[in-house]
């Protein structure tokens, strides 16, 4: 469904305020770096590859809008209206964030806007992954001061699934391991998973675990034995936020009912990262605010399916603050 891109394709555009600045690329609407000033420095806040033609191998989803649906969908098939869709089982049997050819590995068409923001757009045809119907994606990505800001549609013209997820990963020192970074999330429940993590439709209670952070604390304190986290999380409250050791605080806003914790256990250095980054196993945290992972087949879930009189739209607002 999707021809090949040249390296030569690959679009880059920066939007900037004063010190802040944000990079993006056309391929998968990748944020490839977010530099902010802290204590004397411009610190780049969110690993990246250095090449933008290095995306076009990007295993981890390092940065990408992801989708049609993010997260995984068990064995890879749901039921919609009596019918029964295959989809590509990228990780057999289950598909993980839209398939092989998802919308995050394709050239979107980029246009930089008068109001330091940048749009994206992208036509997914119907069939597309085995997704039903044709979905018109739109993100708009906009940079005020120390806010940036996410603001992603789709029109359908059919009912089908749709549930996009922005795929950064923070490392709010610039780098070295991220294990130090203090998180706090709203959340009493995640949702329970089976061995390949696919929910079961189970919530299960959190408090007093090491996935309890309704109060705020490193991932060292929660995690001492350095198990991990690929979670979705059952959101209570609307904001997030994540602090490094040294003050700087990303703080997340978001419209979405989850939060898909993931702690980069499996990262690794594929590429060339950004000047001074380093990709290995623990070095940055992702927070992706999404619907529940499987919720096309768990239906007391709360519903993903976009329809012609009900279009789909999330709004994520990310500020990054110095705290002491």
């Amino acid at each position: 469904m999707s021809r090949r891109i040249a390296p030569q394709d690959i679009r880059r555009h920066v939007l900037r305020d004063g010190d802040v600045s944000v990079a993006i690329l056309s391929l998968g609407c990748i944020t490839q770096d977010w530099r902010v000033p802290h204590q004397g420095a411009r610190r780049s806040i969110v690993l990246g590859y250095a090449d933008p033609v290095a995306y076009l191998d990007n295993p981890a989803n390092l940065g990408t809008i992801v989708g049609r649906v993010a997260n995984r969908i068990g064995h890879a098939t749901f039921a919609l209206n009596g019918s029964r869709h295959r989809l590509d089982a990228n990780i057999a049997p289950h598909m993980l964030h839209g398939g092989t050819g998802g919308i995050g590995k394709r050239l979107w068409q980029m246009e930089p806007d008068a109001t330091n923001a940048v749009q994206l757009r992208l036509s997914s045809p119907d069939g597309d992954q085995g997704f039903p119907g044709r979905a018109d994606f739109r993100v708009t990505i906009t940079l005020a001061g120390n806010t940036l800001t996410y603001d992603m549609g789709a029109e359908v013209d059919r009912p089908t699934p749709i549930n996009l997820a922005q795929h950064n990963y923070y490392n709010l020192m610039g780098h070295g391991s991220a294990r130090d970074h203090v998180l706090r999330l709203p959340a009493a429940q995640i949702t329970e998973t089976d061995g390949d993590s696919i929910p079961t439709g189970a919530l299960l209670p959190i408090s007093g675990t090491r996935h309890d952070f309704t109060t705020a604390r490193s991932f060292a304190e929660a995690d001492p034995q350095a198990l991990g986290y690929d979670d979705n999380f059952a959101l209570d409250g609307n904001v997030a936020t994540l602090t490094a050791p040294d003050g700087l605080r990303l703080t997340l806003e978001t419209d979405q009912p989850g939060m898909q914790l993931y702690s980069s256990r499996y990262l690794e250095p594929v590429h060339p990262p950004v000047p001074g980054q380093s990709h290995t196993a623990y070095d940055a945290i992702c927070l992706e605010a999404q619907h529940f992972p499987d919720a096309v087949n768990h239906p007391h879930f709360a519903p993903i399916i976009a329809t012609p009189d009900r279009p789909y739209h999330q709004r994520l607002t990310l500020r990054v603050e110095a705290t002491t």
